[in-house]
């Protein structure tokens, strides 16, 4: 968390793989965490929110802000049904939750996630079979990949070991310090 810009620009990577594996038309759902990026703004003095909904508006994707996981999950529940072609999570993890947040209100405590356990409150019938989903938070491949393949049905390519950003900035997806799990 060096950057404001690490997981979106990761994200925005991301997306222009997305185009070309799918075409210029494929339908993108861009889910972020407004508390975080709100905080940093307020204490950075940038208009974070803003440059987040221009970068969705430039890829012609529909951002959805959330507040909590539940509605995260929610959001996902909302999907047509095998909509889901693929997912990918950019931010803080541990190996058993995705963390929505992390130090934005109190340092080094996350408010928002989606533990393992909450796995069972995505509907299953919203992921296309054989969906690629990937997780690049670390550490997620050492239990959440598990629970994922379980409660969601597709496997989940997650860390085992941290997860590098440092890269994003020159054009390139995080890279893990162990392997990825699939």
């Amino acid at each position: 968390d060096r950057w404001w810009g690490n997981f979106i620009r990761a994200s925005t990577l991301r997306m222009a793989q997305i185009r070309l594996e799918h075409g210029k038309d494929a339908s993108l759902v861009w889910i972020v965490y407004r508390p975080g990026y709100v905080n940093r703004a307020n204490s950075d003095g940038k208009p974070y929110p803003q440059w987040i909904e221009s970068q969705a508006d430039k890829r012609n994707c529909k951002l959805i802000w959330v507040k909590s996981g539940q509605e995260a999950i929610e959001t996902i529940n909302s999907l047509p049904s095998r909509s889901i072609h693929t997912f990918d999570f950019f931010g803080h993890s541990n190996r058993h939750a995705f963390m929505l947040d992390y130090g934005s209100d109190i340092m080094a405590i996350s408010k928002a996630w989606i533990h393992e356990r909450d796995l069972r409150k995505i509907k299953r019938s919203v992921f296309r079979r054989g969906a690629i989903c990937q997780s690049y938070g670390c550490h997620t491949g050492e239990s959440m990949s598990k629970s994922w393949r379980r409660k969601i049905g597709n496997r989940l390519i997650g860390a085992a070991g941290k997860t590098d950003y440092s890269g994003v900035g020159q054009g390139r997806l995080p890279t893990v310090s162990g392997s990825w799990v699939r």
